[in-house]
């Protein structure tokens, strides 16, 4: 059993500690060129040069299905109706265009332009909408549906797959980076059950802007290039409480280096599909993880090991942020270690270790607190649905590395977490320092992001003598009785970095800890604005959360690093878009 003092550890760490620590303004106007903050934008010359080869007519965008349909078998029913689906990976199935005048409500330039070879003009095509939520096809383009199943909430769910979502086909950047490019929303598939293949403005808002915030933070992710909103009506249960009501439908097109999860293999490996199973994996293993060879006797093996570390180094990472997922399932996680599917998930505000993002989850299976023990669940899943595939050597070498699975992920916390603390080299008594300081966040309910924030921006001398006028979060921290002790054994500790100056210390912290997250109240926000045609705050929240490290005069107008507004309170979020 974890003592509290392991589970709080397990709840929060750092960002990943691969992001470059920069020097960046503590308070800047948007626009300023010097504002810019890490991997963000690049500069006006650099640009310059790399808009030179963009595609200005979507006509000549191209992209391509012959990497699956070439090495797999398709089913061989081909139609969107519901069917239970064998020996294939993928199903062919259009989208079903969106119904009613579409309007495009969000892109994000950096995809269109950084990743797809796109110029931004191309959105002022009349097309443009048409192309980006189905209703007209790239060229090259053969959409496929993925079979895949999974474990949901710790049971087997069987058959899953894409039950409102294209693969519309991959696209090689100029870069040489291959994407996948996938509509979410786009209409029935044979795997979409009782469902109708739908997205709603809500839950679209939300992956759109989500995704985008986590690859500024720093977190492998799978990216949003649009978002494109319609007035075709959908039916909703928003809380599975009888209360159903009309909502509109719209489309992400999202991306990926690959949309396979755990539930690629697991589907397979149940159905006893093995042949399909070692060529799914030759083919993951082959296109995504170039260090393990093809002829390498244990790459299953190799391809499991790294794949747990990945997983675990990813749970980390969301845990530093105090990012739940919420649908921690297997049909949920990538095989590439990315984050993938924004459903109910949620930023949290008060620390606290049980908080849970899920309405749905009401046992607080996937809580903060509770996230890597989802993770190492899903591993376990993982090793069985290899486990036809490993001799009993290799699986008795697998199940070792699967006991790894906590002692790198709390490995990675303490070095993390010292980041977070603006703490170098390694004291004995940095442990303590950790727990007393989130057993205080817990006493007192301190914000998570702002507490990490505000010790990034205070003074050791304005710590020392207590001035904390412009920090809510630390006065939050500060009513607790054991605060005082525990800032001046804080002191001592960043006293002995001698050859750290206290600018360096702030700076370094600053670059690993946002002062603008993706809260569930400024996503409400501008999803009720949304849901009235008014998309300026969806616009104005993708435009901060790309510097969410750097302080910005509008985002501080509008109350993004302040205490949740009262209207906020009991705002939930659950499994129904």
């Amino acid at each position: 059993m974890w003592n509290l003092h392991q589970v709080l550890l397990f709840t929060v760490v750092t960002l990943n500690v691969i992001i470059k620590c920069v020097h960046v303004l503590e308070f800047c106007q948007k626009g300023e060129s010097a504002c810019q903050g890490p991997n963000v934008f690049p500069s006006p010359r650099m640009w310059t040069t790399s808009m030179l080869n963009l595609t200005h007519n979507l006509d000549h965008f191209r992209v391509s299905c012959e990497k699956f349909k070439g090495t797999f078998p398709l089913d061989h029913v081909r139609g969107n109706f519901i069917r239970t689906v064998k020996n294939c990976i993928f199903s062919q199935s259009s989208p079903t265009p969106l119904k009613g005048p579409l309007r495009l409500a969000a892109v994000s330039k950096d995809v269109l332009e950084g990743l797809l070879d796109l110029d931004i003009a191309v959105i002022g095509s009349d097309q443009f909408p048409q192309y980006v939520s189905g209703g007209k096809l790239f060229a090259g383009s053969e959409p496929l549906a993925h079979r895949y199943g999974g474990h949901q909430f710790g049971y087997w769910a069987g058959q899953l797959g894409d039950g409102r979502a294209h693969l519309l086909g991959h696209y090689t950047n100029r870069k040489g980076e291959t994407w996948e490019l996938q509509l979410k929303g786009s209409g029935k598939t044979p795997y979409s059950r009782s469902g109708d293949g739908r997205a709603v403005v809500r839950s679209s808002v939300r992956e759109f802007l989500c995704s985008e915030a986590m690859y500024y933070l720093g977190v492998p992710t799978s990216r949003a290039a649009s978002l494109v909103v319609s007035e075709e009506p959908v039916w909703r249960d928003r809380f599975y409480d009888g209360n159903v009501k009309m909502e509109r439908g719209a489309v992400v097109l999202r991306l990926a280096k690959s949309w396979f999860r755990i539930g690629s293999l697991e589907v397979l490996s149940q159905s006893g599909e093995l042949d399909l199973l070692r060529k799914l994996l030759n083919f993951v293993i082959a296109e995504h993880f170039p260090s393990i060879h093809s002829d390498q006797p244990d790459k299953y093996l190799a391809f499991y090991g790294t794949a747990l570390n990945e997983t675990a180094h990813l749970m980390a990472q969301w845990a530093s942020l105090g990012f739940a997922h919420g649908v921690c399932n297997t049909d949920n996680f990538s095989l590439l270690s990315i984050t993938l599917d924004y459903g109910p998930f949620g930023f949290m505000e008060a620390y606290d270790p049980d908080f849970v993002a899920n309405a749905s989850d009401e046992e607080g299976r996937y809580s903060v607190g509770a996230q890597a023990h989802a993770g190492l669940f899903n591993m376990e899943k993982l090793l069985q649905a290899l486990g036809p595939l490993l001799s009993a050597l290799q699986q008795e070498a697998a199940e070792t590395v699967l006991k790894k699975f906590s002692g790198v992920y709390q490995s990675r916390l303490e070095q993390l977490f010292q980041a977070k603390l603006g703490l170098l080299g390694h004291s004995a008594q940095d442990q303590h320092l950790v727990h007393s300081l989130l057993q205080m966040m817990a006493d007192t309910r301190a914000d998570f992001t702002m507490t990490f924030r505000e010790l990034s921006e205070t003074s050791a001398e304005n710590l020392r003598r207590g001035n904390l006028t412009q920090a809510w979060a630390l006065q939050d921290l500060a009513s607790h009785p054991r605060f005082s002790h525990w800032l001046h054994s804080y002191l001592l500790r960043l006293g002995r970095q001698t050859r750290d100056k206290d600018e360096d210390r702030q700076a370094r912290m600053k670059s690993v800890n946002p002062r603008y997250v993706l809260r569930n109240w400024m996503a409400e926000s501008a999803i009720r604005s949304a849901e009235k045609n008014d998309f300026s705050q969806v616009s104005l929240l993708h435009d901060i959360l790309t510097q969410p490290f750097v302080t910005q005069a509008q985002a501080e107008q509008e109350g993004y690093a302040h205490k949740a507004p009262g209207w906020a309170r009991g705002l939930k979020v659950s499994c129904s878009s």
